[in-house]
């Protein structure tokens, strides 16, 4: 994906959770048979659906606790991206999602 497109997707996000788009955070995977169950679950779901792609792992717009995308294993600092490959989804370091790892 090229830069452009990437600003233009975090963009598309940004404006969906600004404007509520309702996630769904809880539970948090305790361990990881809970953690693979969403994984699976976001396998399902059609790549070009944004939407539904943030509703199941449960993206927010705001840190919870003390956790956030720019701690997560999965994010890549330097590209502001999700690499867990059933998001691959651009991200800003504040953002959390359900599916957050250390």
């Amino acid at each position: 994906m090229s830069d452009s497109a990437d600003k233009e997707l975090l963009q598309r996000i940004t404006k969906l959770l600004s404007a509520g788009l309702k996630t769904v955070t809880e539970p948090i995977p305790e361990d990881n048979v809970q953690f693979d169950a969403i994984v699976a679950e976001l396998r399902e779901v059609d790549a070009s659906d944004l939407e539904k792609k943030l509703v199941i792992s449960g993206f927010l717009d705001h840190p919870v606790e003390d956790m956030r995308c720019l701690e997560c294993m999965y994010y890549l600092n330097h590209r502001k991206w999700c690499n867990l490959p059933e998001i691959n989804l651009p991200a800003e370091e504040n953002w959390w999602c359900r599916l957050w790892r250390i």
